[in-house]
């Protein structure tokens, strides 16, 4: 059984309640929400991360919007669902449980159109709980499948944060590792710290040592030199999308241990649940990258680091082709890539 300190998002007493990850690992702050908008902030200003958490945050902002409204009828209430939707799907634009969760949302509210308006809502709210919930489950199988490519004192290398922090459950690339620790398995655990925001730093560290896992946090730079003196066994992150050739978005930095696991002959895996596959696009070139605000790049922990006339290129996201990939585990098993050594 895995114990969690935290709850990365609920639906408590009619608002959405989230651990503001923008605080952490200095503080452990919660915020609540009953405004679907300032939500939707929130998940801009990455108060909440990760594909599968803010695809659940999404769902449940779609139940502060239409909670909050007044409709003479149908037709005004579909119209601020569009709204709300609409509002939710501008946030984030390159994982996929987000979109996915919304047109889930937005599905039931349609299914449901000959109720009224409060039963409607409630049938919202159920869809909501029922990602959640979901997600939980996936999260779960996820660890357990991944689990058994851990072998007792293994040394993994992850990159940004795929742990409960990203999702409903107990993440996604960190799930395995937590069950293999439980099993009773030895393992290091090398965390790339993730420039810019530190995700790596900031977070990831702090739930493996909360789960008692040998932590060693590295700069971005040091993953190379870890690979080349044989330190690293397999490397785990998790995926934001992954299309139809499998072809897969993660945070910035992926792309670069997987050609460097290609190099020196080391398995790379990606964890995702089901939420996370898009079948809609064929290729990792036809994903839309989000880019960042320039101070992410240039203001460091609230220090500005860099010339105030500097231009400034900061993509969120890159894309590693599917020949990079060892493996993808996910809730209904192991895919094998394309990768071929």
């Amino acid at each position: 059984m895995i114990k969690l300190k935290f709850k990365t998002v609920e639906w408590s007493k009619n608002k959405v309640r989230i651990l503001d990850q923008t605080k952490l690992p200095l503080k452990v702050s919660y915020l609540e929400y009953d405004d679907y908008k300032k939500l939707a902030m929130a998940i801009k200003e990455l108060k909440i991360r990760g594909a599968p958490a803010i695809g659940i945050a999404a769902a449940y902002g779609v139940v502060l919007g239409m909670m909050q409204g007044k409709y003479a009828d149908k037709k005004e209430y579909e119209k601020r669902l569009d709204s709300v939707i609409s509002t939710l799907k501008s946030t984030r634009p390159t994982a996929v449980n987000l979109f996915w969760a919304l047109d889930r949302m937005k599905k039931v509210a349609l299914e449901y159109e000959g109720y009224d308006m409060e039963s409607r809502n409630k049938r919202l709210l159920h869809e909501a709980l029922l990602i959640h919930q979901e997600d939980k489950v996936m999260c779960r199988k996820i660890g357990e499948y991944g689990a058994k490519l851990l072998k007792n004192g293994c040394r993994v290398l992850t990159h940004c944060n795929a742990g409960a922090l990203a999702t409903g459950g107990i993440g996604t690339a960190l799930a395995p590792l937590f069950i293999a620790k439980a099993q009773g398995k030895k393992i290091k655990v090398y965390v790339d710290e993730t420039r810019p925001v530190l995700q790596g730093a900031r977070l990831t560290t702090w739930e493996l040592l909360q789960q008692g896992i040998d932590t060693v946090l590295i700069c971005d730079d040091m993953a190379a030199f870890l690979m080349q003196k044989k330190m690293i066994d397999c490397i785990i992150t998790g995926a934001d999308r992954i299309v139809r050739n499998l072809d897969a978005a993660n945070k910035i930095g992926t792309y670069n241990l997987a050609v460097l696991a290609k190099f020196h002959k080391i398995p790379f895996y990606l964890a995702a649940p089901s939420s996370s596959f898009d079948h809609s696009v064929e290729s990792g070139d036809k994903i839309k990258i989000e880019e960042r605000s320039p101070k992410e790049v240039t203001n460091f922990w609230g220090r500005r680091t860099a010339p105030q006339k500097v231009k400034i290129f900061s993509p969120a996201f890159d894309v590693t082709p599917a020949n990079l990939i060892t493996a993808i585990i996910t809730d209904k098993g192991i895919i094998k890539g394309k990768r071929m050594d």
